[in-house]
């Protein structure tokens, strides 16, 4: 069974500096594991003279592809502890790279540690979450002349309107919790005098403001 998860609200970065080295975190959503390479790639090459780049990513609705490097810090001081950061907060969908500039004063493997986690925490607070749960996409076709008012209706309501068309008439993909299909269809009719055409398609995932 389907069910939902959480994610970053959105994407951004946040900097740290702990005894003279800092500490720049980048938090982007994606949504396989291509654009999660493509994300650290760029921050690579885009901070090339950094001392390090260190990475960590969780993927899927059950966050089951989990991936972290330690970019030459040593064994478990940098990923890791990223990667537990993201574990913790049940965060998936996500790339975190934290990119050091060295400071010139060691912090030993547990400041390692505090430094690379506190970066992720931190710049999660930052940016928020939100949750994605699972609905149908429900398409409804309506003649245009009823089409303002629809979208009137849809969007008081609090269906989430995903996508409108206007071709041979008025589509509007809405996305509708699997359960409340038939409510949903039962409603459309009763304000569209029986006049819309509703069709059901695949299952997708909308995002709920925490």
């Amino acid at each position: 069974m389907l069910t939902g998860y959480r994610t970053i609200a959105r994407s951004g970065e946040h900097e740290i500096e702990i005894r003279r080295s800092r500490f720049r975190c980048l938090l982007r959503r994606v949504d396989d594991e291509d654009a999660a390479r493509a994300v650290i790639a760029a921050r690579r090459k885009e901070h090339w003279n950094a001392t390090h780049n260190c990475t960590a990513y969780v993927l899927g609705a059950a966050s089951d592809k989990q991936k972290s490097s330690d970019d030459g810090e040593p064994a478990g001081t940098a990923g890791v502890p990223m990667l537990e950061v993201l574990r913790r907060r049940e965060l998936s969908d996500v790339v975190a790279v934290v990119t050091r500039w060295f400071g010139g004063v060691q912090l030993g493997a547990g400041g390692l540690i505090r430094a690379y986690g506190q970066a992720v925490a931190e710049t999660a607070d930052l940016l928020g979450v939100v949750e994605l749960r699972p609905a149908r996409l429900v398409n409804v076709a309506v003649d245009f002349p009823r089409a303002g008012r629809i979208e009137h209706e849809l969007r008081a309501s609090g269906y989430a309107v995903r996508d409108t068309a206007y071709t041979d008439r008025a589509r509007f993909d809405v996305a509708v919790d699997a359960p409340a299909v038939a409510d949903f269809q039962e409603w459309i009719t009763s304000i569209t005098g029986g006049e819309a055409q509703l069709t059901v398609g695949e299952v997708d995932y909308v995002e709920v403001p925490r």
